[in-house]
């Protein structure tokens, strides 16, 4: 499809707005005051009615999609998000367009101010890019003081993890293992896991290290597929 507008993405969105799943997102967002998703808009789109109608946009010019982030609207901007992230893993998306993606997603980080804005686009957004790439901007995002930067360095590498590259996991999280964010805590110690499948033992000697200083949580997330025996050893650590 040519010509493709975010005032026609919006209108797609629109024919399947849901006063129902406008309340259900409101509470799975935790949208109150003081909560991660404080101020967020929501108009009501299944995330997986999203998705589909973020397919049929793949057309859609960077340029609107950038219009698409601007909005105070949850849905509109994940769509946007989706859309690039689509576009990332086409293999008919030039290294020009991958590099613009790219820049986009860093410039407009303010527009990305929840966990699954981070988690739907930047593995092939940021991860795929740099896949052939110095990778420093992933250690400068892991010391940002916005929590979205520091989640959008550890959940990049998972395009890494895909080739059985772990390294930027492990030391990224390394960077990472004294957050006080709870939502890091968990895509620290998940992606850890992860990491553990290509190297179990670089894994267990991360936690020898780190164990003992490493948030609950993060702890629990990264020792999920151990024995009962190992996961109370790097318990008793603590």
């Amino acid at each position: 499809m040519q010509n493709q507008t975010a005032a026609d993405f919006i209108t797609a969105l629109q024919l399947h707005q849901s006063d129902t799943e406008k309340e259900k997102l409101q509470r799975y967002f935790k949208t109150g005051e003081g909560e991660y998703g404080a101020g967020d808009v929501f108009m009501g789109i299944r995330m997986g009615e999203l998705f589909k109608i973020a397919a049929d946009f793949m057309a859609l010019p960077l340029d609107e999609v950038e219009l698409l982030l601007d909005s105070p609207i949850h849905e509109i901007r994940a769509g946007a998000l989706s859309i690039m992230d689509k576009k990332g893993r086409s293999k008919k998306t030039t290294e020009p367009e991958r590099k613009a993606m790219f820049e986009l997603y860093l410039r407009r980080l303010d527009r990305i101010n929840n966990w699954d804005l981070v988690d739907v686009s930047c593995q092939y957004v940021i991860g795929r890019y740099l896949e052939d790439k110095p990778r420093d901007i992933l250690y400068e995002l892991a010391q940002s003081d916005d929590m979205w930067a520091r989640r959008t360095a550890i959940v990049s590498t998972a395009y890494f993890l895909r080739n059985k590259q772990p390294d930027d996991t492990f030391a990224i999280a390394a960077i990472l293992v004294n957050d006080r964010e709870d939502l890091i805590h968990k895509a620290v110690g998940g992606w850890l896991r992860q990491a553990g499948k290509t190297d179990k033992t670089r894994l267990k000697r991360f936690l020898d290290v780190y164990a003992a200083a490493m948030p609950g949580t993060m702890l629990r997330y990264a020792t999920e597929h151990f024995d009962i025996a190992e996961k109370e050893y790097y318990r008793q650590l603590k």
